[in-house]
């Protein structure tokens, strides 16, 4: 139950640094993971986010609409390449920007030397599933 508080905490407090951006975290989490590799089919964005293809469409609905992404027709009809629009650039730049904010204000709560222990047990404890 203490780790599931802790998750719910730490969503809570990026939830409210991104706020200014308009970009929930997962949202902001999907812009994230596409620009390196955009564009990319919709199967290897999840893939590579380790979420399913339904949630990944579940969250890319909200950045279509908003513009911020777009899908086009992949090689054959049944592949969609996903990629970032302008918008979405600026979009990310911005919330990348209160995204060190939180970085940084998370650092000075924990300490460095707690967040480094704190992200290795993070990766251990993901190794799990």
């Amino acid at each position: 139950m203490n780790i599931r508080r802790a998750s719910q905490a730490v969503t809570h407090f990026y939830e409210k640094v991104l706020e200014p951006s308009g970009l929930k975290i997962t949202q902001y989490s999907l812009l994230r993971n596409l620009e390196p590799i955009e564009p990319v089919s919709m199967s290897v964005l999840a893939k590579i986010m380790r979420i399913d293809r339904t949630t990944l469409n579940r969250n890319m609905k909200p950045l279509l609409n908003a513009g911020l992404i777009k899908v086009n027709s992949g090689k054959d009809s049944r592949s969609r390449q996903v990629m970032l629009t302008e918008a979405g650039k600026v979009a990310l730049s911005n919330a990348w920007a209160l995204w060190a904010e939180a970085q940084t204000l998370m650092e000075e709560y924990l300490g460095v030397t707690e967040l480094e222990g704190f992200e290795k047990l993070l990766t251990k404890l993901e190794g799990m599933a």
